[in-house]
């Protein structure tokens, strides 16, 4: 989906836009589920984002405009009037970013028209909300010269989903999307936000996103149980060892003190944030050397964690996962982000994509009833000016 925003932006407001934008989605390729357990995160920036272009007004409106929402038209707002208000939709997003900016003492003085235009496909798990919210950020940061770096934009965009929106998320989603760098994954502590770029050089490879397009409809409800479970799995666990997470233990200090753990679906949460951590920090060194068909093996045992251990899986990312990994083309497979729906992460020699779609895509139908669509990334910069992007 080839994207020109500059003239989204000229065909919107018929004139021309003084800047434009680019913050991308996100995948999270190994370390599912245990930044709220205090281990590491492994996500990647993807090629797929969000596209934004502006120019100042004169006054203080400003005028949304989204081409993948062209039913919803221009929306309108006043600088002295951003509120959340359910009815309009995806603008909560942006406007969230300008009510936590203004908090914060970030003067912005003057309206501005706006034009969004994104790839990421809605509601499958790449992040398309932290894209706006990260994307709007810079391009504030840009406009009205705050001289933010962009760690501090994606702990903006945090709090304004947080406070603005209403939706609980950790920083890793905006963190991505503000700090990717083109052919590197981030290994990074949400707590601390230490982190450090790890090599995805994956040559004659590409990340294949498949969207199951399962909507992940018990994915909140189930989330907070999840984080329950393992509340409990630590508290039994701390009545003999001083440790603050469950990710403060390895695999041999969990099997030796497993037991602890009275409830065994408790057990089961606890042993797969535990060895999901240790499979990402495996993860981070396998790619120093560059060792992909190893970060492969390790891809497919998280999908087997997250199934059987975890239980956040469901039929439709089984099947994606199992056809994938049945397929010659393919280095490796596992679901990505909360579960329940949504999509799967692949890594596919680039000489046999097309074959791996072709193949995958009726077998999928045929055992789930659904369409899968098929994205295809790579590790991508950070949110930056267009102009800037290398």
């Amino acid at each position: 989906m080839d994207i020109n925003i500059e003239a989204d932006f000229k065909k919107i407001f018929k004139y021309e836009p003084q800047g434009s934008f680019f913050a991308p989605g996100r995948v999270n390729l190994i370390g599912e589920h245990i930044d709220y357990n205090g281990g590491y995160v492994f996500p990647s920036a993807l090629s797929l984002g969000t596209y934004a272009a502006a120019a100042k007004r004169n006054d203080k409106k400003i005028r949304f405009y989204s081409v993948n929402f062209p039913q919803n038209g221009v929306i309108e707002v006043d600088l002295s009037d951003i509120i959340y208000r359910k009815e309009d939709g995806w603008t909560n997003y942006p406007k969230g970013i300008i009510s936590i900016f203004a908090a914060e003492g970030l003067k912005i003085d003057r309206g501005f028209d706006i034009v969004y235009n994104g790839n990421i496909p809605n509601g499958a798990g790449l992040s398309s909300s932290a894209s706006i919210e990260v994307c709007t950020g810079v391009l504030l940061n840009d406009f009205f010269k705050f001289g933010l770096d962009n760690v501090a934009i994606a702990k903006l965009s945090q709090k304004a989903e947080n406070e603005f929106v209403g939706m609980n998320c950790g920083i890793m989603d905006q963190f991505a999307s503000a700090m990717g760098k083109k052919e590197r994954a981030i290994f990074l502590d949400c707590s601390s936000l230490d982190y450090k770029y790890v090599p995805l050089e994956l040559k004659e490879m590409s990340i294949v996103i498949i969207n199951t397009n399962k909507k992940r409809e018990l994915a909140g409800s189930k989330y907070n149980e999840r984080r329950r479970e393992c509340e409990d799995a630590l508290k039994d666990l701390q009545t003999k060892l001083n440790i603050k997470n469950l990710c403060s233990l390895g695999p041999e200090e969990f099997e030796n003190n497993k037991d602890l753990i009275k409830n065994p679906v408790a057990r089961k949460r606890a042993k797969h944030a535990i060895y999901e951590n240790a499979r990402t920090i495996a993860a981070c060194k396998i790619l120093e050397k560059n060792d992909v068909a190893g970060f492969g093996k390790l891809m497919k045992e998280s999908h087997d964690s997250l199934r059987y251990d975890y239980e956040v899986s469901c039929k439709e990312l089984d099947a994606a996962v199992k056809l994938a990994l049945d397929h010659q083309g393919t280095i490796g497979a596992r679901m990505t982000g909360a579960g329940f729906g949504g999509c799967a992460v692949c890594i596919v020699k680039n000489g046999d994509i097309e074959d791996f779609i072709k193949d995958i895509k009726p077998e999928y139908k045929k055992i789930t009833g659904f369409d899968a669509e098929f994205y295809i990334a790579c590790a991508e910069t950070g949110a930056c000016k267009l102009e800037k992007r290398l």
